[in-house]
């Protein structure tokens, strides 16, 4: 295997007797805006039998060039191209497309707003760029792939980014770790629909497929099947839509819709060859000869449908892998599917037998799937706080098998997800009752119950996310208030998280030590009874751990953010970094005095504060900020030892920050906010393999000292945490042995095994038995049970309308000429 190159995209063209197209997108390419240095360009001369070998070495350089024996097929030729390439990015290109300028930039750039994203989409117009030839993706019930609006006119209204099941091979983006992963195209299809499969595959296994409007490519398409004649072209689609559709649904939905495929493959057979399927009826009489004249287009459908069929053995394999490795469900795909009930074939007797089928087997409402509401009051965008960071991979976790919208309070900027993300201001009742109408689920955290009317009202299950003890964290933020303000203060919170525990469903906290609180606070609210205790002695299934998580994915140093770049701290300096932001209940000052006696003896130690401005216009500035500025001017080493960013890191640019630091901290003062806390920067520190010095009292503390991930210090001592950080940070032998020990840690930290009892829940999501028992919720399964069979309209109406879907949505192109000539006949008659 080749080895990779950083930031090198290759772009592989397959050459089969189309030489002058080729050399004109090699030189297109050669000419676009991005670096030479950063583009391979793969030809693939596919054994065309002419004078094309001749004629690319002849006429063009700059390119790698390989040659095949026979002829592999686009699926064959792509591969054999990705084998040969060296690209951190491998791109797909017809020889007879013309990429624009920008092609290769906006398809990186969109690939750089997210590792998951595995593969981009191009925009690929006509030659003259005035008609659509792909700017979306959709999949008819029965595994055939279309292009909605193909040859229409271009949109007026904008194009947008958004998640695609697939992209067309005529000029798309594929990450190579995610092509290898998924090992390529599958070459038993030679041609059509291998774009298709490799997007359902790479969507099933948790990557992205997203269309980027901006990637732009212009397309001839030549009618390359004309000359072996139509009904090759027919056999090959009829097959690899079979092959596409059992390989890649999942288990509920596969013999439904297989059978139904398979019965309507019989129909469009007969449909197509114009045959009388009853004519061996006895009761017929008609012709007792043995033979009879037979369309090959006809016969093309059969020949499919028995290839597919001697195929069995081999895709059977290819379909235990895949169903084994997806970690996407078919419900949460279902969106990316478009519009299924597309018969794309023309007349009376088709599309009567396809009302017989759809009305008869369950393939148009798709699978099963939960509509699951996920509500923050944070700010939603660049730059998140601990709740909005919280929302967002519950939302990333849960769409793997649900349909999610993730819905913030405080605003949203445009970003890269999954899932789809709303604004709702506090106050718009409207726009909140909408979407709890919809929703299966309700996920919430902090004050959405109090604020919305319909979800204190709800008969929706919900989930009430309780990982932030706000009445606890009153108690000393309200410490600056008269004592009337600061009662009220504690009282409302109180207030608020009772109504919670008294509705709520399902309850998920931060650690253990959060959960025996909490459990004595449902005691006395009487949610500790009989009916949740039966069938659940150990409560779990009321109230149960969802710690903060951190990604599988390693921080990565883009860019040099403090280290000889912020001013006052040189390359060589040991920097400690204090995550996230100030509050009134931390102990920044006792820190602050610790590394002003450190640095008499260590003057290139460094202190930084990441964040002082909370992203939330509505949390203000705290005192603390204040007062310990003024203590580090009062010290002298204000911009010497001690830093400050007088706004928010970006979530995305925190790792540049982490992977310059030598050591994380975390003080606070001991308190009963300290004891059921749960400091989501000390994840950041796991995350980046930082030894860390914290004070004694709450759960990382205890995890610090029982798993040596640094030093804990009692409360206040800035003699013992002077000590702790001279260890961390200028003992080599101790903060490398502490750096192992947290890698070792932070792997049960990730998402994805933190966030296992919300999914699980979610999964089988079920009302509290209290509530049931009550009369106060609905019993039964709220969303995906058994499936149903849609009823679709009957008659001339109906086909009509058929055929105008599908001239406006192009379907699959083994029936676009044929639905257009028909047409044209109906109206020359």
């Amino acid at each position: 295997m080749a080895e990779w190159r950083a930031g090198v995209v290759s772009v592989v063209l397959v050459n089969f007797r189309g030489t002058d197209d080729t050399i004109d997108a090699i030189r297109n390419l050669q000419a676009l805006d991005w670096p030479r240095e950063r583009l391979e360009i793969i030809v693939v001369e596919n054994a065309s039998g002419d004078d094309s070998l001749e004629r690319l070495r002849r006429e063009v350089d700059g390119i790698s060039l390989i040659v095949s024996k026979e002829n592999l097929g686009f699926a064959g030729g792509c591969n054999l191209g990705v084998a040969r390439s060296h690209g951190e990015y491998v791109a797909f290109l017809n020889n007879d497309a013309r990429p624009d300028g920008n092609w290769i930039s906006a398809a990186i750039s969109r690939f750089e707003n997210s590792s998951k994203i595995g593969a981009v989409a191009s925009r690929v117009l006509d030659w003259d760029g005035e008609l659509v030839d792909f700017i979306g993706a959709a999949l008819t019930w029965y595994g055939m792939g279309y292009k909605p609006l193909t040859a229409e006119p271009v949109p007026s209204v904008p194009d947008k980014a958004h998640d695609v099941l697939f992209g067309t091979g005529a000029a798309m983006f594929v990450r190579r770790s995610v092509f290898d992963e998924l090992g390529g195209f599958d070459e038993r299809y030679f041609m059509f629909f291998e774009d298709v499969d490799l997007g359902w595959r790479l969507n099933l296994a948790g990557h992205r497929f997203v269309y980027e409007p901006g990637s732009v490519a212009f397309h001839k398409h030549h009618a390359s099947m004309s000359k072996f004649g139509s009904f090759k072209e027919t056999y090959l689609l009829e097959r690899n839509a079979l092959f596409t559709l059992y390989k890649n649904l999942g288990e509920e939905s596969l013999h439904e819709n297989l059978a139904a495929a398979l019965a309507l493959n019989a129909r469009r057979a007969v449909a197509r060859g114009e045959l009388d399927s009853q004519e061996f009826d006895l009761r017929r009489g008609g012709s007792d000869a043995e033979s009879t004249e037979v369309a090959k287009s006809a016969l093309a459908t059969l020949y499919g449908v028995d290839q597919f069929v001697a195929n069995l053995p081999s895709l059977r394999e290819s379909r235990a892998q895949i169903q084994r490795d997806r970690v996407t469900g078919d419900g949460a795909l279902w969106k990316l599917f478009g519009e299924t009930d597309a018969p794309a074939f023309p007349g009376d007797y088709f599309h009567e037998g396809y009302s017989n089928i759809v009305d008869t087997f369950a393939v148009l409402d798709g699978p099963p799937t939960r509509k699951v509401l996920i509500i923050t009051g944070d700010p939603i965008g660049v730059k998140m706080a601990g709740p909005a960071i919280r929302a967002w991979h519950m939302a990333e976790a849960l769409a793997v098998e649900n349909d999610v919208t993730l819905v913030s309070l405080a605003s949203v900027e445009p970003l890269e997800a999954g899932f789809d993300i709303e604004h709702v201001a506090p106050g718009d009742e409207r726009s909140m009752r909408a979407l709890e109408a919809t929703a299966d689920v309700i996920i919430f955290q902090g004050l959405a119950m109090a604020l919305f009317k319909c979800i204190r009202e709800t008969r929706k299950i919900l989930v009430c996310d309780i990982y932030d003890p706000m009445h606890l964290e009153h108690l000393e933020q309200g410490r600056e208030h008269n004592n009337a303000e600061w009662t009220r203060q504690v009282s409302s919170a109180t207030d608020v998280l009772n109504e919670q525990l008294e509705r709520g469903d399902f309850f998920i906290c931060a650690s253990e030590r959060q959960r025996h609180f909490y459990l004595g606070q449902l005691a006395a609210l009487g949610r500790v009874n009989p009916a949740n205790y039966e069938d659940d002695p150990d409560l779990t299934g009321l109230i149960s751990v969802v710690p903060f998580g951190l990604s599988s994915v390693p921080p990565k140093h883009e860019r040099p953010v403090l280290k000889g770049v912020w001013p006052g701290i040189g390359v060589d300096d040991k920097v400690l970094l204090w995550s996230g932001g100030l509050y009134n209940w931390f102990d920044p000052e006792n820190l602050i005095r610790a590394v002003g006696k450190l640095a008499q003896t260590r003057p290139n130690v460094r202190l930084f504060f990441q964040g002082t401005k909370h992203p939330h216009p509505g949390v203000p500035e705290m005192a603390i900020v204040a007062r310990s500025r003024a203590l580090a001017t009062e010290l002298g080493i204000l911009d010497v030892n001690v830093f400050f960013n007088s706004s928010w890191v970006d979530y995305a640019d925190r790792q540049n920050y982490l992977t310059e630091a030598d050591a994380g901290v975390s003080t606070h003062f001991s308190h009963i906010e300290t004891t059921f806390s749960f400091r989501t920067r000390i994840l950041d520190y796991l995350w980046a393999d930082l030894p860390m010095v914290v004070t004694e009292g709450d759960h990382f503390a205890e995890l610090v000292e029982r798993r040596e991930l640094g030093v804990s210090v009692p409360a206040e001592d800035v003699e013992a945490l002077t000590e702790a950080l001279e260890r961390v940070l200028f003992n080599d032998d101790f903060a490398q042995k502490a750096r192992k020990n947290v890698a070792e840690v932070a792997s049960e930290y990730r998402w994805e095994n933190v966030l296992a009892p919300l999914t699980d829940f979610v999964r089988e999501a079920h009302f509290a038995e209290d509530r049931v028992a009550a009369g106060d919720a609905r019993v039964g399964a709220p969303a995906a049970g058994g499936r149903s069979v849609r009823k679709r309209k009957h008659g001339i109406s109906k086909d009509i309308e058929l055929v105008a879907f599908y001239l406006k949505n192009g379907g699959p192109r083994v029936l676009v000429h044929k639905v257009r000539a028909r047409l044209r006949r109906g109206r020359s008659k």
